[in-house]
């Protein structure tokens, strides 16, 4: 009998045989490419249901496999640490962001001595390069594998000033742009694309290449051409979009005809000295409606331009003869940020608002601006689930996922719903480079998926105090210091109908296994001070 496709499709990503259960690689090791976005939500991309225009993604994902339950964690920092380093971030040091907090999971930076994915196929003869966003806190990602680096080592502040971002080694040369030529996005690819060159010019190793965007992480900045291909899109508002994605969602089999769309999600500024719903988009007076409009336009254009770049490289593969051995993964980081209400800010992270109105509205996302697209087009973006990036409900950590292997893939365009965890991907990518990992690693290669077929394993989350912890068909999931909810995830995806008052013995068991997690990996006890400067400031 033939596995499940779900199982199927990790059988054909490892190359292994359906039976008897022996890895088998090719005869060349794979070349690895793992492309991440920057608070990208589930529904963005076309392949996904979204009206963004995407056709390189599309392209990947139409020959590839797209996963609906592929876990992060709720932000950046700590999904970059699991997914680097195979760990829980607590248990690494990374917590919540590169702030101290004084407490071992909450160091602001990844523990010294925790290898990376770059340092443990070293070994096993790959070569590794990263290009775009690093955020663990240290100053180096030389010291931790990798070969060459271009990006920034913390979060993007601007996409317009190549100043922001840093060539290491130190003695390298950056590709150098005129001064009206740079945008971020294009000079993360083009460095992507001289690292490719560099490792080429070694054919007797293979390669890892983490091309790491910042895009569509705020500020909204984009170049105007992109912008003007959405400037009309978003006048119908976030209803309205969310109801044409989750249609398309379900003609696509992204998710079960039967899936409900959630009512808007609520939203709290990061004191919560501020709380609300989501308005009906009607509601808005007009002016706002354009501003938010422009926003959401400026968001499109950033994944659009990002889409493109990724169409560069594929070209580049296919141009060196390496695409049809080189597995290719896709995600994002988390799920749409909200920071931080419906309207979104301005200037910088915190309460500020500007409302632009007229000609101001052209001059959103040039240079010297700065806008967030706030929580009622995150909502749009996490389509059809509740809540976004900083929380643990299905739309703060539900990534899109696309796995291209052109060496094993016989049938593209498969969906698959396995659950899996930024945490498998280290171990995954080594069985595939021909290694082994041993039991320090919480994550499972999906050979061990292909042994067992047993998916029940528990995956576990936190952050800022919203926790939750997803095990076969029941996810419990809380908000910071509100009691417990429990789901039947085969049922309810979208987390409606809270059961914890009908089975409060597995409510009870979940939670028991939560804390016996959050002991073991650092994540208790909590901070109580997240260090959040404008609240101080304030």
């Amino acid at each position: 009998m033939n596995p499940p496709f779900g199982i199927r499709s990790l059988i054909l990503l490892l190359g292994i045989a359906a039976a008897p259960f022996v890895p088998t690689f090719a005869a060349e090791q794979p070349n690895f490419l793992v492309i991440v976005a920057d608070d990208l939500g589930f529904s963005d991309l076309g392949c996904y249901g979204g009206e963004i225009n995407t056709p390189n993604l599309d392209r990947l994902a139409g020959q590839g496999t797209r996963f609906t339950r592929f876990y992060t964690t709720s932000r950046c920092c700590p999904s970059r640490a699991a997914l680097l380093t195979g760990q829980y971030p607590h248990a690494v040091g990374l917590g919540h962001m590169t702030q101290d907090l004084q407490r071992p999971g909450y160091r602001g930076r990844v523990t010294p001595g925790v290898p990376t994915i770059a340092e443990v196929l070293e070994p096993l003869g790959y070569q590794s390069y990263l290009a775009g966003k690093w955020h663990l806190g240290t100053d180096d990602p030389t010291a931790h594998g990798f070969l060459e680096f271009y990006g920034t080592l913390v979060s993007a502040k601007t996409f317009w000033d190549p100043d922001h971002f840093t060539r290491l080694p130190a003695d390298r040369k950056r590709i150098e742009y005129p001064a009206d030529k740079f945008y971020a996005t294009d000079a993360v690819t083009d460095h992507a694309l001289q690292f490719l060159e560099i490792a080429q010019s070694n054919p007797d190793q293979p390669w890892f290449l983490y091309l790491a965007y910042n895009a569509p992480h705020f500020p909204l900045q984009a170049p105007q051409e992109d912008i003007a291909r959405y400037a009309d899109r978003y006048h119908d508002g976030w209803d309205v979009i969310r109801e044409e994605r989750l249609a398309r969602m379900k003609e696509l089999g992204i998710l079960p005809p039967e899936t409900p769309l959630t009512a808007r999600s609520p939203y709290a500024n990061y004191g919560e000295t501020e709380t609300g719903i989501n308005p009906a988009w009607t509601d808005l007076p007009e002016d706002r409606r354009a501003d938010l409009a422009r926003r959401m336009a400026i968001y499109a254009a950033m994944i659009d331009r990002m889409d493109q770049q990724i169409g560069r490289v594929v070209e580049q593969l296919e141009q060196s003869d390496q695409l049809n051995n080189t597995v290719i993964v896709f995600l994002s980081d988390n799920g749409a940020c909200a920071e931080w209400d419906p309207h979104g800010f301005d200037i910088s992270s915190s309460p500020n608002n500007i409302l632009h109105r007229g000609d101001e509205l052209d001059q959103m996302g040039t240079p010297g601006t700065f806008h967030s697209v706030g929580s009622g087009w995150a909502n749009a973006s996490n389509t059809p689930f509740r809540m976004y990036k900083h929380y643990v409900h299905e739309g703060g950590i539900t990534s899109p996922c696309i796995v291209f292997d052109p060496r094993n893939h016989t049938d593209g365009g498969q969906i698959s719903d396995i659950p899996l965890h930024l945490i498998d991907l280290l171990p995954t990518l080594v069985t595939a480079a021909g290694g082994t990992v041993d039991d320090r690693y919480p994550g499972q290669s999906l050979q061990k998926y292909v042994k067992s077929t047993n998916v029940e394993r528990p995956l576990f989350f936190e952050h800022e105090g919203n926790r939750a912890i997803h095990a076969g068909r029941w996810k419990l999931v809380a908000f910071r210091d509100r009691p417990w909810e429990l789901y039947d995830m085969q049922r309810d995806r979208v987390e409606q109908n809270n059961l914890i008052r009908a089975h409060p013995e597995i409510a009870a068991d979940l939670h028991q296994q939560w804390n016996t997690w959050a002991e073991a990996n650092q994540v208790t006890p909590l901070p109580e001070d997240y260090e959040v400067q404008y609240l101080r400031s304030h």
